[in-house]
């Protein structure tokens, strides 16, 4: 089958890994409305969060991602934030267009996705990178309960498992 792009193999990464206690960050939290600096721990208090560290605002990955997300209604049982370089304005328009209920957090430098060891570079574009597709499932002391982090790209995360993880954290 043509799928019209190449799949790229992404090799292992070095992510944080299940019963570790996920990096603190603070970066604009973007909805449809504004941003504002939101670390991750605020959200972790109000109970448990799925972060999904997705490519780019407007890439197929993305789009793709978060319509399944959205269709699975995860965002009623548990916080469930995006992370991405794409900067906050880029963000907003994301959120605008998908008319999501989900925040997406901006990383533009990226760092986010580098603390969690899933950062890559773009092939052909120098200094520019970005998270590998991934999500990490967290509870309200921030262990990693469940994390799924990609090995190819386009690789999507194993909805049904990912579902059935939050759902269970969150009962």
């Amino acid at each position: 089958m043509d799928l019209g792009f190449e799949v790229v193999s992404l090799g292992p990464a070095d992510h944080v890994e299940e019963g570790e206690q996920a990096p603190e960050f603070t970066r604009p939290l973007v909805d449809d409305e504004h941003w504002e600096n939101v670390s991750l721990s605020e959200l972790t208090d109000e109970g448990p969060v799925l972060l999904v560290f997705h490519p780019m605002a407007g890439s197929f990955p993305t789009t793709y991602i978060w319509q399944e997300l959205v269709e699975r209604g995860l965002e009623e049982v548990l916080t469930v934030v995006g992370v991405t370089s794409s900067d906050p304005y880029a963000q907003k328009r994301l959120v605008e267009a998908r008319d999501m209920e989900f925040r997406l957090f901006a990383d533009p430098a990226n760092d986010v996705a580098r603390s969690y060891g899933i950062e890559h570079d773009l092939d052909g574009m120098a200094g520019i990178s970005e998270p590998r597709i991934a999500t990490f499932l967290l509870d309200t002391d921030r262990v990693v309960r469940d994390a799924w982090v990609s090995e190819e790209w386009p690789e999507f995360p194993p909805y049904d498992d990912v579902e059935a993880a939050a759902r269970d954290l969150a009962d």
